[in-house]
């Protein structure tokens, strides 16, 4: 049987719409995305403010636009979306995370998917928990239903999951703002995101962003470290296995990933994955999982001391402390000190002139 393919490319910020267009000729993406079906791009928005490495990168979202528009995909059938999450607001973050200027230079829509219309969906196959963790039945966006999707994510660290990429990133888009429910049994869920694609989604395909990669306390505060790296594949599971491996963990040893494998839907053990483009032999780039004060927090509610009270803190009908307690560490703690710092060092490089340039 042959192997599952995952692309990968060295880029430069002179070269990376070129280098995106290779990426996913490489990992022959038209084979997986008939242009007769709309397809969604599935932004990845982890913060409304920008932070390098956090969420879609515009040159990410501009090299599959053009790489689409240049292989004679309509501009019509090609749909960008994006959820809203107790933390996040898909149209500020659209405009701070420079998606906005190139959705409008290449006339595609942006939906912000609290706008569209959500229905209750039974799905056939069997899910692991979130049946149980939403008891009244699973609503998603109905526009879903039918459409191929792309996954935009970036590589990076997650201190909920270990790390985040093309699996997760059905998370911000399946489910609704409620879903940090889901954070008690995370790595089911995101077996669970799985399984409800393949029967939504005629065509799933990935491109993840490693030109900054997260290390350390993800999805929002973490270290920024350029890699030049970019990747696809048609396999969230094998996209997810090869970027987890050059951050240097074993993948099979991440719960999702192998509970994904181990069920057959799809390849995480990495020597059953054939990488095409670049030797990744000897990379490693050795990042660690911490935990923000945020997440510990969160962790310590749903799995450690506090569970004896996570119903009365986080599911009431009306809890507005979390978010605003998030909210305020993310936005008016961190980020203007910490965060802004490593900003500042990171628009002295050539990923940040380019950044600059958007």
């Amino acid at each position: 049987m042959p192997k599952q393919k995952v692309a990968v490319l060295k880029t430069s910020p002179q070269t990376i719409l070129e280098d995106y267009k290779k990426l996913m000729h490489l990992a022959q993406y038209e084979r997986f995305l008939q242009k007769n079906i709309e397809t969604l791009l599935k932004l990845n928005l982890s913060w409304t403010k920008y932070f390098p490495s956090c969420s879609s990168q515009p040159w990410q979202l501009e090299g599959v636009i053009r790489t689409f528009l240049q292989d004679g995909y309509k501009k019509e059938s090609l749909i960008a979306v994006e959820n809203k999450t107790v933390v996040t607001e898909p149209i500020k973050g659209a405009k701070n995370n420079k998606w906005t200027p190139i959705l409008q230079k290449y006339d595609l829509n942006y939906i912000p998917l609290p706008n569209v219309e959500w229905v209750k969906y039974e799905f056939k196959n069997r899910l692991l928990k979130l049946n149980q963790i939403f008891p009244k039945g699973i609503e998603i966006p109905k526009m879903f239903i039918g459409k191929n999707v792309i996954h935009l994510p970036t590589v990076k660290t997650h201190g909920h999951s270990v790390t985040t990429g093309a699996i997760k990133n059905a998370f911000g888009g399946l489910l609704k703002e409620v879903r940090h429910y889901a954070h008690t049994y995370i790595h089911e869920v995101l077996v669970d995101l799985l399984i409800m694609q393949k029967e939504l989604h005629p065509g799933i395909f990935c491109v993840m962003d490693g030109t900054i990669c997260g290390d350390g306390a993800g999805p929002r505060t973490m270290e920024p470290k350029v890699k030049n790296l970019i990747l696809s594949s048609s396999d969230s599971v094998a996209i997810d296995s090869i970027a987890a491996k050059i951050m240097g963990f074993e993948p099979m040893n991440i719960p999702y990933i192998r509970m994904s494998h181990e069920m057959g839907l799809g390849v995480g053990d990495p020597g059953e994955i054939e990488v095409i483009g670049e030797d990744i032999s000897k990379l490693d780039f050795q990042f660690k999982v911490k935990r923000s004060i945020v997440i510990w927090g969160d962790q310590m509610i749903r799995k450690g001391f506090l569970k004896p009270f996570e119903k009365l803190l986080l599911h009431q009908p009306v809890i507005i402390w979390a978010p605003f307690a998030s909210n305020l560490y993310h936005d008016y703690l961190w980020y203007p000190t910490i965060g802004r710092k490593r900003i500042r060092e990171f628009l002295k490089t050539e990923w940040g002139e380019l950044w600059q340039r958007y």
